[in-house]
This record gives C-alpha cells, sequence and structure tokens, in this order.
C-alpha cells in the first residue's frame, strides 16, 4: 500500500511540473489567436472579382495566423440565402465577419443581431446602412462613376446618344457608380443624350446579355454604353460581338476578367474602371484581425480606383490590377 501511495504522489507531481512547464512554454493567449476564425461572406462565389477578394483574405489569414470561412451565396441576387450565410455564421460563434452586403438594408438586420452576440463586423466593397460595424473597406464607387463618364465623354468629344445599364436594385456599390455616371455626363456633357440609364442587368452575364441584346435591337445608332460591374461588362461585350458592332461604338465597363482584358486588347472595350479587390479583401479581414486582439484600426478605408484603356493596360500598376498576383 506504501509503495503505491509514493508511486501516486510521484505521479501527481510530474504531472503538476509537466502542466507548470507547458504554461511557461507558451505566449499568453497564443491559443486564442491562432484559433480565431473570420467568417468571410461575398456577393457571391463565381465572379473573379469575388476570386480575387478571396485570394487577397486568404494571404492576411496566413500572414496573421487565422482560419478564414470563405461561404457566399452562388447568385448575387439571393438576399435570402447571404442572410442564411450570415445567420449560420452567427450560431457557430465565429470570432468575426467580413461582409460584402447584397443589399445595403435587407442585411442591416443579420448584422445587428451579430453585434448582438458580440461577433464584430467589418464591412467590404459595398455599403450598408446604420453603424453596426467596426470598419467600411471599400472602393470609392462614385469617383469610379466620375471617371466613367469623363472617359466617355471625352471619346465622344462631348456630344452623342448613349445608354447605361444599371445592376440591380439594392447594391450599393453600383448605385454609387451609376449615380456618379450619371452626374458627370450631365454636368460636364450636356450635349449626350441619354438614351436608356433605367434599366437592370440583374446579377448574371446571361441576363445583361438580354437585355443588352435588346437595347441594341431597339437603338442600333447607339454610340456608347456604360456598365458598371463585371457581369454586366462581359453580357454587354458579347451582345456586341455578336451584333458586329464591338469596337465600333464606344464602351465602358467596370472590373477584370481574363474575356474582358481580351476585350480591352482587342479595341471591344475602350475603358474599364477598376477597383484592387485583391486589397480589398486583405485589408477586410487585417482590420478584423486587429480589432479582435485589441489594436486600432480604421473606421473607413478607401482602396483605390483607375481607369485602364488599351493604351496604359501594360503599365506594371494597371497590369497587376487587371491580373492580380496573386491569382495567378
Amino acid at each position: 500500500m506504501k509503495i503505491i501511495k509514493i508511486v501516486a504522489v510521484l505521479f501527481l507531481i510530474f504531472l503538476f511540473t509537466i502542466s507548470c512547464g507547458s504554461g511557461e512554454n507558451k505566449s499568453p493567449g497564443a491559443d486564442a489567436e491562432s484559433l480565431l476564425e473570420i467568417a468571410v461572406i461575398p456577393k457571391g462565389t463565381t465572379h473573379e472579382f469575388w476570386k480575387s477578394i478571396h485570394a487577397g483574405a486568404q494571404q492576411a489569414a496566413s500572414e496573421t495566423e487565422v482560419e478564414i470561412l470563405w461561404k457566399g451565396p452562388q447568385k448575387e441576387d439571393d438576399r435570402a440565402q447571404q442572410i442564411t450565410v450570415v445567420e449560420d455564421f452567427i450560431s457557430r460563434g465565429v470570432d468575426g465577419i467580413v461582409l460584402a452586403p447584397l443589399d445595403d438594408r435587407a442585411l442591416m438586420r443579420p448584422v445587428r443581431d451579430a453585434l448582438r452576440e458580440r461577433i464584430p463586423v467589418v464591412i467590404i466593397d459595398s455599403a450598408l446602412q446604420g453603424e453596426d460595424f467596426i470598419s467600411f473597406v471599400a472602393t470609392d464607387n462614385y469617383q469610379g462613376g466620375v471617371l466613367a463618364g469623363r472617359r466617355m465623354g471625352e471619346l465622344l468629344l462631348g456630344k452623342g446618344d448613349i445608354f447605361m445599364i444599371r445592376y440591380q436594385a439594392g447594391s450599393a456599390s453600383t448605385t454609387k457608380r451609376e449615380a456618379g455616371f450619371l452626374d458627370t455626363v450631365k454636368q460636364e456633357f450636356p450635349q449626350i443624350n441619354l438614351l436608356v440609364q433605367d434599366q437592370y442587368a440583374g446579377s448574371t452575364t446571361e441576363t445583361a446579355y438580354q437585355l443588352a441584346e435588346n437595347l441594341l435591337n431597339r437603338f442600333p445608332a447607339v454610340e456608347g454604353i456604360f456598365c458598371p460591374n463585371e457581369s454586366s461588362t462581359f453580357g454587354t461585350l458579347r451582345a456586341l460581338q455578336e451584333a458586329r458592332m464591338a469596337g465600333k461604338i464606344v464602351f465602358i465597363g467596370f472590373d477584370s476578367s481574363p474575356k474582358l482584358v481580351q476585350g480591352l486588347r482587342d479595341g471591344h472595350i475602350q475603358g474599364l474602371v477598376l477597383q484592387d479587390p485583391v486589397k480589398m479583401g486583405y485589408l477586410g479581414v487585417r482590420q478584423m484581425v486587429s480589432h479582435l486582439r485589441g489594436q486600432p484600426i480604421e473606421k473607413k478605408i478607401d482602396t483605390g480606383v483607375y481607369m485602364v484603356s488599351k493604351e496604359n493596360m501594360e503599365d506594371p500598376q494597371m497590369r497587376s490590377l487587371l491580373i492580380p498576383e496573386l491569382l495567378k
């Protein structure tokens, strides 16, 4: 019995020693930090823009040693699914959410629910009404529309018939781009006539193609077109190419993809307004990690906006935005 008691005491001392030793070898909070889970929720998952956002988010996660959980709706008009994704991550108890809201009002409630559960939210890409988020990381979308309007006016020498194809109602980012374009054309180029300015392309390339095809049939003499996002730009490019009108009218689009880059190179697109989605995804995650680790963050970050043309597309900065290094 005495031997058994002695062995038991020695075993307890051994366990105590191991426990104390392991605690001294870890920095305070290291385990908690390494296990941080940050949900990154895009508007959709199919467009090249969101793949760039994802690449930037992954880079930030790798540098800060956190885990990102990437999930979003398949289509960029599925508000209900995006709300469900946010709610699921709240139920999971993630440490933070980085969200590109599909609708500036519809996502207010789930974001408020996250705040109630003490889950901070960073908004990226597209604005959300209210103030239930810790930071907003995005392009100056209105300025992007201004750049498009000026490019259109300059190439048309200040006059001509054009139409603007909208994206979809409730999307704050594209609504601001459309407003910037319209304001610039009306104020700086009063002799430009807007044939169409209230038609929505919808969330897919196919719906954009169908709308552009109908508009080109109605207005075959149109001299210029502006589209405010990747899917509407590519759908319209397809319609122009099939109608054998590509390169014959001024076409200004938004965002980048391999097919849009080729369209620019072929002279079928006269200008693309470029954002920096890799930077946006990167800074969205970095802002969240800094906040969770008690470091100061910025309430709003402008990630930049640029106009690229066939003439400057080979410049190093423009080339890196057209085809981000992380996606190669």
